[in-house]
């Protein structure tokens, strides 16, 4: 565990003030989930999807949306040689550890949805043939703010339920800009990250996630969470079943974080925001009273967390 915390004081040192977002990144590593950043242009986020890659030894890759890109940009194509006569497979940018997915919302809904087979399945088909992507394999999309761009298309529900966490980033505090100021006023864009975990350790990492144990109890507040969302009356679209194993694997992240092998009620509030706002939509009654991630806080804060989280 001494590493982990390595990976975030390395991370932390080359992000400034996104303490926050960068534990819940490690979070959807750990799972081998994906992460969509939402903030206004130039706040940083291509350069914590190609730090994170750095600081994991992980191979990185970025496709830049806009609405020209085709489906075989993403997955690959296989096309026929005529010196060879034979055709070629040639893999698409997909075939990486860490996938930054930039302005993922300029992209067409054709070729937003040539990801959904690699994010779900960790694997894409070309013409017929089945290539398994690498391990770790993780999609780190950045998109602007849908309502204040144009050229821009929202991402359908079947996409945003791939996602593990939504992470909203706001501009940095005074304090944080000054810093940001002086430690990369020189060469703004040139961080230095240093590789501090292997490829191979974050996978013992992901198994031994898989081992946090779960009490009954924890379960049963995980499920009345996600039902009450599907049955609150402001709630037009609520928590799918991928939604709720979403909420049990973050779960286990953060208490794998936070060195122990069970989860607590704490753990499932400090990521049921992340996991849940982006998948779940109000009913037109309830947009003109409510913003969702207030009628979010009243369903957590109704359902009574369980006392003892001992396993």
């Amino acid at each position: 565990m001494q590493k982990l915390k390595l990976l975030q004081e390395e991370l932390n040192k080359s992000i400034i003030g996104r303490e926050k977002e960068i534990e819940l990144m490690l979070m959807g590593l750990l799972v081998q989930s994906h992460v969509l950043l939402e903030s206004v242009p130039g706040s940083g986020k291509t350069m914590m999807a190609k730090t994170f890659a750095e600081a994991i030894q992980g191979e990185f890759k970025r496709l830049q949306f806009t609405p020209d890109v085709l489906p075989s940009d993403v997955t690959g194509i296989s096309f026929f040689h005529p010196r060879q006569q034979e055709f070629i497979l040639r893999v698409g940018p997909v075939m990486s550890n860490i996938l930054l997915a930039d302005e993922i919302n300029r992209a067409t809904p054709r070729t937003q949805s040539s990801l959904l087979e690699a994010m779900e399945e960790k694997q894409v088909t070309i013409d017929g043939e089945t290539i398994k992507l690498p391990t770790p394999f993780m999609v780190i999309a950045t998109q602007n703010p849908v309502e204040s761009q144009q050229g821009t298309f929202p991402l359908p529900a079947a996409q945003l339920d791939r996602f593990l966490f939504k992470l909203t980033i706001d501009y940095p505090s005074m304090e944080e800009e000054r810093i940001i100021l002086k430690e990369f006023g020189r060469s703004p864009g040139e961080v230095k990250t240093t590789p501090i975990v292997t490829l191979e350790e974050v996978q013992q990492w992901s198994e031994q996630v898989k081992d946090v144990q779960v009490h009954d109890d924890i379960m049963t507040y995980i499920i009345r969470i996600v039902h009450e969302t599907r049955n609150h009356p402001y709630i037009e679209l609520g928590l799918s079943s991928r939604a709720s194993l979403a909420l049990l694997q973050a779960a286990k992240a953060s208490a794998f974080i936070n060195n122990r092998t069970y989860i607590t009620p704490d753990d499932v509030k400090k990521v049921v925001g992340p996991v849940s706002l982006h998948r779940m939509k109000l009913s037109s009654e309830g947009m003109l009273i409510h913003e969702l991630s207030e009628v979010m806080k009243e369903i957590v804060d109704s359902i009574e967390a369980p006392v003892e989280a001992s396993v």
